[in-house]
């Protein structure tokens, strides 16, 4: 079984020239957690997820940073939570999506992209064929594929 057998193709995307505020609309609209951005050619250039959004409004604490000879204070957030998440949304998307992507393309086996969801600990992975987005596949596409005729 190969990726394009199971992958969903009608992808939730933004573009790059999004903000997160259009990020965190697709997110509640549609029920997901995660998504491909991409350029004007349906490139993906980063992927955008919950956890992006988490370390940016979470608390950054205040750290004290030794060195031989001298100690510096990285101060935290003066802000709160609520003028984070406000200042967050009018941020465009680039800013906090990963641009390192991890992919699969689109004839790559499922049994590599199981394990490679499995061994990077990622819920979805894009899928790419001649260099733009034409699908996505998540852990739990792996899983009814991987079990619907065994059950």
């Amino acid at each position: 079984m190969i990726a394009q057998e199971i992958m969903i193709r009608q992808v939730y995307k933004v573009k790059e020239s999004d903000t997160v505020r259009r990020v965190i609309e697709k997110f509640i609209e549609h029920g997901i957690s995660g998504l491909p951005v991409v350029n004007d050619r349906n490139e993906i250039v980063g992927y955008v997820s919950d956890g992006d959004v988490m370390r940016y409004i979470g608390k950054h604490e205040d750290r004290y940073v030794d060195f031989f000879y001298a100690s510096i204070l990285i101060q935290g957030d003066n802000e709160q939570f609520e003028e984070r998440a406000r200042r967050l949304l009018d941020l465009n998307v680039m800013s906090i999506a990963k641009t390192k992507v991890v992919k699969a393309m689109w004839d790559d086996e499922v049994e590599n992209i199981a394990a490679m969801l499995g061994k990077k600990q990622i819920k979805k992975v894009p899928v790419e064929r001649d260099g733009v987005l034409v699908g996505i596949i998540s852990r739990g596409n792996v899983v009814r594929h991987a079990f619907e005729n065994l059950l």
